[in-house]
C-alpha cells in the first residue's frame, strides 16, 4: 500500500522574491521524483495589447511590463523597431542609452543584493532584521539604489516606468548642469560601490559547483548592454535576429510562464552568465578588483551571482561617470524615422539577463504582431534543474521548513521577476512511501 503525505507551507506575503509561485515536490523513498516550479500569474497579454498600436506607442507601453526593469523593455523595443526602419540615431543617443541602462543595473542590482539576497547569507529574515547588525551596509545599498534611480530620472523624467525614451532617441536632452551634478555624486560614491564588491565576496557563500550553459550578448569592445551577438559557453555565436532558430519556448502545464530551451536544453542568463562570458570585457580597474577577490570568475557556483551583481554595479558606475564626463547637449535628442513593413529584432541585457523582442510592422507603422521573451522565463528550466540538485543534496528528510528555506535561497540567486505584484513561495511536498 502506498502512503501519501502532503505538507503545505505558506510563506509570509513579503517574501524576498519578486512574484508568486509554488514549489511542488513529489518524493519517493527520499528521492525527488518530480519537481515543479509553478508560476501562476494571470496572463497579462502585453503582446496582444500591442497589436494595432502605432510603433511610437511601444516604448511607453512595454515599460509597464516591469516596475524594476522598464528600461530593458524600452531599449529592446527601440532597437528592434529601428533595426527594421534602418534608423541610425548616432553616437549621442547610443551613449545616452548606455547611460540609461547603467541606471537600471545599479538600482536593480542594489535592490536585489540588499533586500533579497544578502539576508540569506547573514541569517536574517529580511533587510529590516539585517539592518540591526549591518546598518552601514544597508544604508550604502539604499544610497547606491537611489543613484541608479537618479540616472533613470535624468533621461526618463521619472525613475519608475520612465517616459523619456522614444524610437530614434529621447524626447529631450538633459541640461549640462544636471549631467555634471550627477557625475559628481557618482564619482563620490564609486569607492562605496567597490567596497560593496569586497563585502559580497566575503559573505559565507556555499560551495555548489554546477554544470550549466551560460548565454549572453557579447560585444567586440565593451561589456554588453544594448548591443552584441548572442553567445554561449558551448560555442553559440549568432545574430540577435537568429534567436528563434535556436531558442524555443514551450508551455508546461504547471506554469503560466513559458519555458525556454537552447537546442532543447536549459540555459542560464543574467549577471553570472554575462560575467563568465565577458570577463575580458571588464574595464581594467574592475578587472583588477575582480582579480583581487577570493571568488574567481568564470564561476560555476550560482551563489557567486551576488558578487557578479556587485561587480556589474561598479561597471555601470564607471561607465556612467565616463559618459557624463564627456556630456554635451545635442542639437536634437532624437532622429526622425520612417516606417517600413517587415520584422524587427532587438535584444539587450536586462539586469536579469537577455531580453529579446520581435515586432512585425506594416507599412503604416502599426504593430501586426509582437513577441517578447523575458529573462525570467528563460531561466525557469535552469532554476528547476538547480532546485532538484540542491534539494536532493540537502536531503528531503530535513523537513519542509529546511526545504523551503533552501528552495527560496536557490531561486533568489536568479533574481526572478515572477510578477510585479504577487508573492512567493508556497511549498508543497508529497512523499510516497512503499508500504
Amino acid at each position: 500500500m502506498t502512503e501519501k503525505r502532503e505538507i503545505p507551507i505558506h510563506v509570509p506575503v513579503l517574501a524576498r522574491v519578486e512574484g508568486e509561485g509554488t514549489l511542488e515536490l513529489r518524493v519517493r523513498d527520499g528521492t525527488i521524483e518530480e519537481l515543479r516550479l509553478r508560476i501562476f500569474e494571470p496572463p497579462r497579454m502585453f503582446e496582444k495589447l500591442l497589436e494595432g498600436r502605432d510603433y511610437a506607442e511601444v516604448p511607453d507601453m512595454v515599460a509597464r511590463i516591469c516596475g524594476i526593469c522598464p528600461v530593458a523593455y524600452q531599449m529592446s523595443a527601440v532597437h528592434a523597431i529601428e533595426s527594421l526602419f534602418g534608423a541610425q540615431p548616432g553616437p549621442w543617443v547610443r551613449d545616452m542609452r548606455r547611460l540609461f541602462y547603467c541606471g537600471e543595473w545599479i538600482q536593480s542590482h542594489s535592490l536585489h543584493i540588499h533586500m533579497l539576497a544578502a539576508p540569506d547569507f547573514l541569517g536574517s529574515a529580511s533587510i529590516v532584521e539585517m539592518a540591526r547588525g549591518h546598518a552601514a551596509e544597508v544604508r550604502r545599498g539604499l544610497k547606491l539604489q537611489a543613484l541608479g534611480n537618479d540616472i533613470i530620472r535624468l533621461l526618463g523624467a521619472r525613475s519608475v516606468h520612465p517616459v523619456g525614451a522614444r524610437v530614434g532617441g529621447f524626447h529631450r536632452a538633459p541640461a549640462r548642469a544636471q549631467a555634471d551634478a550627477l557625475r559628481e555624486k557618482l564619482a563620490a560614491a564609486l569607492p562605496e560601490a567597490e567596497a560593496l564588491v569586497r563585502w559580497t565576496a566575503a559573505l559565507d557563500l556555499p560551495a555548489d559547483e554546477q554544470d550549466f550553459t551560460a548565454v549572453s550578448l557579447r560585444h567586440p569592445r565593451e561589456y554588453p548592454m544594448n548591443e552584441g551577438r548572442l553567445v554561449s559557453s558551448r560555442g553559440l555565436d549568432i545574430a540577435v535576429s537568429e534567436f528563434e532558430s535556436r531558442f524555443v519556448e514551450h508551455q508546461e502545464a504547471h506554469s503560466t510562464a513559458l519555458h525556454s530551451l537552447l537546442d532543447g536544453q536549459p540555459y542560464l542568463v543574467g549577471p553570472l552568465a554575462r560575467l563568465n562570458l565577458n570577463f575580458d570585457r571588464l574595464p581594467s580597474p574592475v578587472r583588477t578588483l575582480a582579480d583581487s577577490l577570493d571568488v574567481k570568475f568564470p564561476s560555476r557556483n550560482m551563489y557567486h551571482s551576488i558578487v557578479a551583481r556587485a561587480l556589474e554595479i561598479v561597471v555601470a558606475m564607471r561607465e556612467a561617470i565616463r559618459i557624463l564626463e564627456a556630456y554635451e547637449e545635442p542639437v536634437s535628442a532624437y532622429v526622425g524615422v520612417s516606417p517600413r513593413a517587415g520584422a524587427g529584432y532587438g535584444c539587450t541585457e536586462a539586469p536579469r539577463g537577455i531580453l529579446w523582442q520581435r515586432y512585425d510592422i506594416d507599412a503604416t507603422g502599426k504593430i501586426a504582431a509582437a513577441r517578447i521573451v523575458p529573462p525570467t522565463s528563460q531561466n525557469q528550466a535552469r532554476m528547476e534543474a538547480d532546485l532538484r540538485s540542491s534539494l536532493q543534496s540537502l536531503g528531503t528528510q530535513q523537513g519542509e521548513a529546511a526545504l523551503r528555506r533552501r528552495g527560496e535561497r536557490v531561486i533568489r540567486n536568479y533574481d526572478p521577476c515572477i510578477s510585479c505584484a504577487t508573492h512567493f513561495l508556497d511549498l508543497r511536498v508529497r512523499e510516497l512511501k512503499h508500504g
